[in-house]
């Protein structure tokens, strides 16, 4: 383990270091960098600890990369199982953004704003739905700093572990209902077909009260981006219709072995070449 960690935290101070002497000499060069992503907004800010910056990069890659990728893997597999929700989406999509099912990757891409996406209250209930089931984490662990008393009376004491399962909790009928273990987006719709979240002491995702995911917001926002493109241009279907699916439980919830979207022939007579796609443990098949 100690290896392991030396190996990444050598990866990580490598790229620090690389950043801040492209930084410098863009500086010396009277040059502004035309590019500006999360590590450069942190080294513009002031002169930070290595370690401090190593640990926040960490935390973007395994807590906002992973989780987004598994969360994806698992949406898609869920549009492929219900292809008329996959069609419901496209047909939101293209209304949102003015374009049409013969517009190019390119066209759809630059269509994407923040107003349009937030007129995609179908895809945000879906994704939501897609959560409540297959849920990146689906076991949190917390430490007790110090001794408490939970709500129904039970006692812990500082140093003890205590640990939840969302993934229970999104089957759980009596939070639920009967349909539970439904995929069924529009139990998160209210009485004008808004989208209306949850509490998050119920729906706990991104967890609850003070501890709350900070990047819940963005991690949205990049899943939208992400299925906008790819469900306003192509139609997804398993690669194999009679494989059972069963997941793999690290970090993060994994589908195992991995799976394959195909695309239909119909579709791929539009583009010119055949390419694939490897994201997280999901390959889809494109042709672009």
């Amino acid at each position: 383990m100690k290896k392991c960690i030396k190996v990444v935290d050598e990866f990580v101070y490598k790229i620090i270091r690389n950043k801040t002497e492209q930084m410098s000499k863009s500086r010396d060069e009277s040059r502004v960098m035309k590019k500006s992503d999360i590590l450069s907004r942190f080294l513009e800010m002031k002169k930070m600890d290595p370690k401090y910056l190593k640990d926040i990069i960490l935390s973007f890659i395994i807590a906002g990369k992973d989780t987004t990728a598994s969360t994806l893997s698992w949406f898609f597999y869920m549009m492929c199982k219900n292809p008329l929700l996959q069609e419901r989406i496209a047909e939101e999509v293209r209304k949102a953004t003015g374009t049409n099912e013969y517009s190019s990757i390119d066209e759809l891409a630059n269509s994407i704003t923040d107003a349009a996406l937030d007129k995609m209250q179908y895809l945000h209930a879906s994704l939501t739905e897609m959560l409540r089931l297959y849920l990146a984490i689906p076991v949190d662990g917390k430490l007790c700093l110090s001794d408490d008393t939970f709500p129904d009376g039970f006692r812990v004491r500082k140093g003890d572990s205590v640990a939840y399962q969302p993934w229970a909790m999104g089957r759980m009928k009596s939070l639920w209902g009967d349909d539970a273990e439904d995929f069924r987006p529009e139990r998160w719709f209210d009485e004008n077909d808004c989208f209306q979240q949850e509490s998050p002491f119920k729906f706990t995702a991104f967890q609850a009260g003070p501890r709350i995911c900070i990047a819940k917001e963005f991690g949205y926002r990049q899943m939208m981006i992400f299925s906008t493109v790819l469900l306003g241009t192509f139609r997804f279907k398993m690669g194999d219709e009679h494989r059972r699916v069963k997941y793999r439980t690290m970090l993060t919830l994994h589908i195992d072995g991995g799976f394959i979207f195909l695309l239909p022939i119909d579709q791929a007579t539009r583009f010119r070449r055949p390419r694939t796609i490897e994201m997280d443990v999901v390959v889809f098949c494109l042709y672009v």
